[in-house]
């Protein structure tokens, strides 16, 4: 919220600049306009200046004491009294702006008081004028000066509303994420790591099972290596989905933690040895994939790191659901100055038909392809997806880094 000009000029920290524009205001009027005559006069000046320049730190003090002042210069005929008056009106303005209550009702019954004096042989026949004057002279500033100070009073208290409306706003919004990244957790834990965890538990029966079936009574196993290299890498599979449920479970569940979509898997470092696992992973189930990761990559921030593991896991998928185990495919990931490009590519294998478009939700009609827009999308990236020139299918991403990427560590 903007501050408005009577709260930046009349700020409290600001009163000894104004003390000093208000003496430099006058000792000018003092040498241009309205100049003493004689000793009298510029002694009375003189003190009437340091008394504005005092008013900095103790100014009802200083307004009780120009009041003073002003009788003296009346009574003594100077012809300073009028620019004696205005420093005594400026300073009972200055009273009125720094606070309410007591003390600008006492400085303004002293410069009242002043006035009243000054005029006091008019009295008792001039009763009404020296009133109407006293209380101009002293009500004015008092007025000004107080619709000022509260003026900068409202903003505070408007500024000071806003803020707790904003601080309302995001507690909300944070307890409202808090609770549907609660609900999602429980989604999670109960159905989806319930599920995993059952398959894992079965895939390691089977194992045990096919290998004592096989060996027969007392006889030696002949179990085929490839069941055994499939249940193998169906239980290490399962383990690793297992493992990153329970701990995105934990980073949802985490109060005041980061985002889900900010935290990542991915232990500082470790990306290129993660997608060297991921790509061995898919070697297993049978497309032949031949990887090239630029080391520099281990130096990403978290969340491109993770951006980066999730392209690579999604686009690897693809290749094997639909290209089948016969492909191959080509995958390269560089840091070139300020950005991370990831090239996928695959010769369509036995599975994937002659070129043709995409459905929207990505290849059959899953939200794969629209995950890995979106999350690029998110990190100021480019994806482009489609049939390759002859066959198969390719994959392009394009993310900014955050920051230089320092060079691997050996």
């Amino acid at each position: 919220m903007n501050r408005p000009w009577t709260d930046l000029v009349f700020d409290d920290r600001r009163r000894g600049v104004r003390a000093l524009v208000y003496t430099a205001a006058s000792a000018t009027d003092f040498v241009l306009v309205r100049q003493p005559a004689g000793a009298g006069d510029r002694a009375l000046a003189a003190v009437g200046l340091l008394l504005c320049l005092a008013g900095w730190r103790w100014a009802l003090t200083v307004l009780v004491a120009q009041s003073a002042l002003l009788v003296a210069a009346h009574s003594a005929g100077s012809g300073i009294v009028p620019s004696l008056k205005v420093l005594a009106v400026v300073t009972l303005f200055e009273v009125a702006v720094r606070g309410r209550g007591r003390a600008p009702s006492v400085g303004c019954g002293a410069l009242a008081l002043a006035v009243v004096l000054n005029r006091f042989g008019d009295l008792p026949g001039g009763l009404a004028p020296v009133l109407f004057k006293a209380a101009l002279v002293a009500g004015l500033p008092l007025f000004l000066g107080s619709y000022v100070r509260m003026s900068r009073e409202a903003a505070a208290h408007a500024r000071e509303q806003a803020a707790r409306r904003a601080l309302r706003a995001e507690q909300e919004t944070a307890a409202a994420r808090a609770a549907e990244r609660a609900a999602i957790a429980r989604e999670l834990h109960d159905l989806v790591a319930h599920h995993v965890s059952s398959m894992v538990l079965r895939v390691g029966v089977a194992r045990h099972v096919v290998t004592a079936t096989a060996a027969g009574p007392g006889g030696d196993a002949v179990t085929d290596p490839r069941i055994s290299g499939v249940l193998d890498d169906l239980h290490s599979s399962g383990q690793a989905a297992l493992a990153d449920l329970r701990r995105l479970v934990a980073v949802l569940r985490a109060p005041g933690g980061a985002e889900p979509g900010t935290a990542s898997l991915v232990s500082d470092g470790a990306l290129p040895a993660v997608l060297a696992a991921v790509v061995a992973r898919t070697g297993r189930a049978g497309p032949a994939v031949t990887a090239s990761v630029d080391p520099a990559v281990a130096g990403l921030d978290a969340v491109r790191a993770l951006a980066v593991l999730r392209l690579v896991q999604e686009g690897l998928a693809n290749v094997a659901r639909h290209a089948g185990p016969s492909a191959r495919a080509e995958l390269a990931v560089r840091v070139d100055g300020g950005t991370v490009r990831l090239t996928l590519r695959d010769d369509g294998g036995d599975g994937r038909p002659e070129p043709a478009a995409p459905d929207p939700g990505g290849e059959g009609g899953g939200h794969g392809l629209i995950g890995m827009r979106e999350r690029v999308a998110l990190l100021g990236g480019t994806l482009d997806a489609g049939p390759g020139t002859d066959r198969g299918w390719r994959l392009t991403a394009v993310l900014p880094v955050a920051a230089p990427v320092p060079e691997p560590r050996p």
